[in-house]
């Protein structure tokens, strides 16, 4: 099965800089990745990634690795990917999510909770086995913090997924209250299933970067910023054909925004 987000019906910035500048920043660091010899890629992730033991101090990289102080890698792991899938999911969550909350909360506020939400998306991570030495790259805790903004900013916007299993193809209309919902309640049972030790996917930072944004939100929000927002459209209608058919508010400028 095959469920991707593919936009959503709320009003966007006219130019959503901080989304596009930290969409940017990641692909080019992609690009530098991709770009290096084997054995020079795998040093850059033990460099820049989030290794809990040497967060903790149980551990110390050889001189060559320590590029940047080990508390500082609760940044610059957010920047690194492990795969082209990797980096475009992540893209595409934080293109589709990133733009609603930046226009609530504005440039700075909105970089600021999105660099907190990692922070503490890695420390999550990193508290649940203080002593592991597998690097944790990858924007996903930080977006999570952006996901957990918008639910609290937007619970009845609604998003288009795209939904392929096996021959079966639709666009289905659900709320955003239901979907993120079910993505983190899938994060939480995926992380209490996981083992920290193992490399695999992070979830326990997506859960800490969720709950993150949630309370971030509530401190950043700019005055006046109301939470829990009424719908700006009424729910998307799509058709058995996969065509989409709208009832809409006038002044919704249609599915791109």
């Amino acid at each position: 099965m095959l469920a991707l987000p593919l936009y959503d019906d709320l009003p966007k910035p006219a130019v959503p800089l901080a989304t596009i500048g930290l969409v940017g920043t990641c692909v080019l660091v992609f690009l530098w990745q991709s770009g290096l010899p084997p054995r020079q890629a795998e040093e850059a992730v033990y460099s820049f990634g989030m290794i809990p033991a040497t967060v903790f101090g149980s551990l110390a990289l050889p001189a060559r690795m320590e590029v940047v102080p080990p508390w500082f890698t609760l940044v610059t792991s957010q920047f690194l990917h492990g795969g082209l899938l990797h980096i475009l999911g992540n893209m595409l969550y934080l293109w589709i999510f990133g733009r609603g909350v930046e226009r609530a909360l504005g440039f700075f506020r909105y970089l600021l909770l999105y660099l907190l939400s990692g922070v503490a998306a890695a420390l999550t991570q990193g508290f649940m086995d203080p002593t592991s030495q597998v690097p944790m790259i990858g924007a996903s805790g930080a977006i999570a913090g952006v996901l957990g903004a918008y639910l609290i900013l937007n619970p009845r916007g609604n998003v288009v997924v795209f939904i392929w299993i096996f021959i079966l193809i639709r666009l289905i209309s659900l709320p955003a209250v239901l979907l993120l919902g079910l993505w983190f309640a899938l994060q939480l049972l995926s992380a209490l299933d996981s083992t920290p030790q193992e490399p695999g996917v992070a979830f326990w930072a997506h859960v800490g970067g969720f709950l993150a944004g949630i309370v971030l939100v509530l401190i950043l929000r700019r005055p006046g910023t109301q939470l829990l927002q009424p719908r700006h459209s009424r729910a998307f209608r799509v058709a058995r054909t996969g065509t989409r058919r709208f009832g809409r508010d006038p002044d919704w400028g249609g599915p791109w925004g």
